[in-house]
């Protein structure tokens, strides 16, 4: 079974966009087929201070792969890309690349180890515009409403 996937990349270290062009690289050598990219964003860093800015992106890729065999994929190519840690409990930090596993189709998934929809997708500008950008009426299956409404709701 095809599934469509949707991941949030991030990076705010060294050459930005050359690290997003090398994930999505190794994604659709390892995932599956990207079917559609955002453009690039340069946002300011949220959750922590940084003089570094972020360049964000979302990409739609369809595989046949379990979606915990995704997520595993999605953190040895952080990993291997030169993420060192992980955010955890809100500290965030500069990376040098950050892949989020933002929806799956319309499933809920809720392990210790991965949360789909991503829990905080909808509060993000730097998620739902290039989200917006490529897939507007994907609906949330938690929340219900579509890409396009969740991010029209976000105060400016």
């Amino acid at each position: 079974m095809a599934y469509r996937i949707f991941l949030g990349l991030g990076s705010n270290l060294g050459d930005k966009e050359k690290n997003i062009e090398e994930a999505y690289r190794r994604i659709e050598e390892r995932i599956g087929k990207i079917v559609s990219k955002s453009a690039f964003y340069v946002t300011r860093p949220e959750g922590f201070l940084s003089e570094n800015w972020f360049v964000n992106t979302v990409c739609e890729v369809v595989s046949d792969m379990p979606v915990d065999e995704v997520f595993a994929i999605t953190q040895t190519i952080e990993k291997q890309l030169g993420r060192t840690k992980k955010s955890e409990n809100g500290n965030y930090a500069d990376r040098v690349i950050d892949i989020d596993m933002l929806m799956v189709d319309d499933s809920i998934i809720d392990t210790p180890e991965l949360t789909v929809p991503h829990p905080r997708m909808h509060l993000r500008r730097f998620v739902l515009v290039p989200f917006a950008e490529i897939a507007p009426d994907v609906v949330h299956p938690v929340f219900k409403q579509s890409i396009r409404d969740l991010l029209e709701q976000l105060p400016q």
